[in-house]
């Protein structure tokens, strides 16, 4: 089920990569480049909703999809992290803690399914729960103004650090859960 309707907007999430990047080198003045790599991001992450219930809805899940939509979000959010590190409005310690767990993460997962114990390093809430307040601090801090009395920096700031201790905090969990079956696996 390569070109499903849910496969291709998780595509949809890949191309946008090089679009939102984009915004930031034409000559847009600066405040319309923020609000609109804001709403690309909003949209394009809100694909990663719709995709997954059309996917179930339509009865047209996949193991190709199940592989493409995690690395279509960990693309999506690394590009935007790097563009912020770029723009100064991140830290680059966050960007590194928030990339570095994902590519551990999924070196982990990998690791387990190949020695048959996927379930162990299965999505938890904590993991939900760091993924929601990430997609909430990218568009605050790509948008970098004020929006209806509240400074989205500010706030964006706030919840990308929160989005960095969940991340540490979920990796700890999925290493506590991996580390007896790779012992018991690995002798």
């Amino acid at each position: 089920m390569f070109w499903t309707l849910p496969t291709m907007l998780t595509w949809a999430r890949i191309m946008a990569i090089p679009l939102i990047v984009a915004v930031f080198y034409v000559s847009l003045p600066a405040q319309l480049a923020n609000v609109v790599a804001a709403l690309m991001f909003i949209l394009f992450a809100l694909t990663d909703w719709l995709d997954g219930f059309l996917a179930r809805r339509l009865k047209q899940t996949s193991a190709f999809g199940a592989f493409l939509d995690p690395v279509a979000d960990k693309f999506l959010v690394s590009a935007c992290l790097l563009v912020l590190v770029h723009l100064h409005r991140i830290d680059v310690f966050v960007a590194l803690i928030i990339i570095g767990r994902e590519i551990a993460i999924s070196a982990l997962r990998e690791w387990m399914a190949k020695i048959g114990a996927s379930k162990s390093v299965a999505v938890h809430m904590l993991g939900k729960v760091k993924t929601v307040t990430q997609m909430v601090a990218i568009p605050l801090l790509l948008y970098n103004g004020v929006l209806w009395g509240v400074n989205t920096h500010y706030w964006g700031v706030w919840l990308i650090w929160i989005a960095a201790v969940l991340t540490v905090w979920s990796m700890a969990y999925y290493l506590r859960k991996a580390v007896p079956e790779i012992r018991a696996r690995v002798r």
